[in-house]
């Protein structure tokens, strides 16, 4: 799957917002991946899913963060024909493991999200398979917007769409200067 087509189904969903919007990683951006645009239609997120599977290297099992990951990991591991399970929030917001999900010692996982621009529930993600004995081999996400940014200490990113959007620091961003009201559209 081409970049043009990956964007092009953005673009059909209304997937692609543009505007001013506060990222979960506490950065301002013009431009906002609402996944769940896109994956509300099963097709779409299958078409997606299998086309980012097919470049991931071979696991044992998939692991997404919540929430935004979970539709992305569980295509993915359909299509791999994998167990997906999901870290989510836990009261103080940090992310665990629940609803009795098990890593193994020595299982290998594809980490699994949506977006990535910092990469900070994916990091948390790896720490919970590592904490666990498992082994990550590789983080895979739709979209990568982090500009070669996010590293997650020799786990390979690989996506199906790697896009260099400007992001700002708060203090620094230019549309609050303009005075343009900010939206938090994501999870």
């Amino acid at each position: 799957m081409t970049d043009a087509e990956v964007l092009q189904i953005f673009s059909d969903t209304h997937a692609l917002l543009e505007g001013h919007f506060l990222l979960r990683s506490g950065l301002h951006s013009r431009q906002f991946f609402q996944c769940a645009l896109v994956l509300q239609y099963p097709r779409q997120a299958e078409k997606l899913c299998a086309a980012l599977a097919a470049k991931l290297p071979a696991a044992d099992a998939v692991i997404s963060p919540a929430m935004g990951g979970l539709f992305v990991g569980h295509e993915v591991g359909r299509a791999l024909g994998l167990r997906h399970i999901f870290a989510e929030k836990n009261a103080m917001g940090a992310l665990e493991l629940r609803r009795n999900f098990e890593i193994k010692p020595g299982q290998r996982f594809l980490v699994v999200e949506d977006v990535v621009t910092r990469g900070g529930r994916v990091q948390e993600t790896i720490n919970i398979v590592k904490q666990r004995g498992g082994q990550v081999v590789a983080v895979g996400t739709v979209v990568d917007r982090s500009g070669g940014k996010a590293d997650f200490s020799g786990v390979p990113l690989v996506s199906l769409l790697k896009l260099q959007i400007e992001t700002f620091e708060l203090s620094a961003c230019p549309l609050c200067k303009e005075g343009k009201p900010v939206v938090k559209p994501g999870s």
